[in-house]
């Protein structure tokens, strides 16, 4: 499947996880964890590390500064919220199933095609001023960033900075569309007019 096409799936599919309920959100985040753990588990758990302290800070700030019901009801000044627990509970999972795609995505699309998929679909925009070169360019930076271990270091830092600046030789593979990508575009036109038009 082209590379392009997979990237928009996956950005639809993250997408929709934002406006799911609690109850199939939960669920969608047991799958994605699942999916994650069984086909990239290596990377998942690292990108879990990075993102512990944006997950506690989420769960410390809507569960503690949202008003409502006390939980503790004998230390009001100290409860969390019942209805700040139930957010916290839904960005967490939200921040944690994307997490899982990220990884899956990360995983089975090597960064050549990853990028080549952005800067496909990226060229059509360049009639409203976006400029696709830069938009790789930029992904591949963010992905040898996620990808590299964690400096330990300002030293460390300027060394990785140099190993980019001498490595800096970008690769875009051209792919075309197969049948199967025509059927998949296909069938998602039928379903945003679908959407759309109800």
């Amino acid at each position: 499947m082209h590379a392009g096409l997979l990237i928009l799936l996956w950005v639809l599919g993250v997408g929709a996880l934002q406006y799911l309920d609690p109850a199939p959100l939960l669920l969608a985040v047991a799958l994605c964890a699942a999916a994650a753990l069984a086909l990239a588990r290596a990377r998942t758990l690292r990108l879990l590390r990075r993102v512990r302290v944006l997950l506690a800070a989420i769960v410390v700030l809507f569960a503690g500064f949202t008003p409502g019901e006390a939980v503790f009801i004998h230390w009001p000044a100290l409860s969390p919220s019942r209805e700040g627990l139930s957010l916290a509970l839904t960005h967490a999972s939200a921040l944690l199933a994307v997490v899982c795609c990220v990884a899956l995505l990360l995983e089975h699309l090597p960064a050549d095609r990853l990028i080549s998929g952005l800067y496909a679909l990226c060229r059509p925009l360049a009639v409203f001023g976006l400029s696709a070169e830069r938009v790789a360019v930029r992904m591949l930076l963010v992905l040898r960033y996620v990808d590299a271990p964690q400096a330990r270091g300002w030293r460390e830092w300027l060394s990785l900075a140099d190993d980019d600046a001498e490595a800096g030789v970008l690769h875009l593979q051209r792919e075309r569309l197969g049948r199967l990508d025509v059927l998949v575009l296909a069938a998602l036109a039928i379903a945003v007019c679908g959407y759309l038009l109800w």
